[in-house]
């Protein structure tokens, strides 16, 4: 479940799918409504959709802001699905979209500061890091879960922490961009 929650924060819908997939083949014990083929082929979906707007800056800003809701709830209801957890249901559920939204918000932060470059590369290159992080941390949390529990905690933490420092950032970044822009174009001509 923290595995699952936090790395909703980067990729809610590939999460999804992959546990309706992996409960399928009873790899692990999941919730039903995940196993639905309609389930996993919606979230599959909207998987392959993230997987192309990811790529391209400014569509990438928006569907992480639009995202910012989304993930952090996405991270509690994977919390809230748990299965045969003795921690309160308010508090798996806490748990899960803080982890999302630590998660979350480092993506979007870092992407704000590196869609602000106008070469394509890098967002495409760090689209591809995110994936495959999300890719091998759910990995490991199917065969080694305690690993990936401790894993998790540690990003948990780095990601808290990489949201802060890269929000303060992408901020100052976009500030010096707007102000380039004013002293660019000028004063405006005077009204007649």
């Amino acid at each position: 479940m923290v595995a699952s929650s936090w790395s909703a924060g980067i990729s809610l819908y590939g999460v999804l799918a992959l546990l309706g997939i992996a409960g399928r083949l009873d790899w692990i014990q999941v919730e039903g409504l995940l196993q639905n083929p309609w389930c996993i082929g919606i979230t599959l979906t909207l998987f392959v959709v993230e997987l192309v707007v990811d790529k391209v800056a400014w569509l990438d800003s928006l569907w992480d802001a639009a995202h910012t809701v989304i993930r952090p709830v996405g991270g509690a209801l994977i919390g809230a699905m748990a299965p045969d957890q003795e921690v309160p249901l308010p508090a798996l559920v806490a748990v899960g979209a803080l982890l999302a939204l630590s998660s979350h918000s480092a993506k979007a932060s870092a992407r704000a500061l590196i869609n602000a470059s106008p070469e394509p590369a890098s967002n495409i290159v760090v689209s591809l890091v995110e994936d495959g992080l999300v890719a091998g941390l759910m990995a490991l949390a199917i065969a080694f879960p305690a690993i990936a529990f401790a894993l998790t905690a540690v990003l948990a933490v780095a990601s808290t922490v990489a949201a802060v420092v890269l929000f303060t950032a992408s901020r100052a970044t976009w500030r010096r961009i707007a102000r380039w822009r004013t002293e660019r174009s000028g004063p405006a001509p005077p009204v007649a």
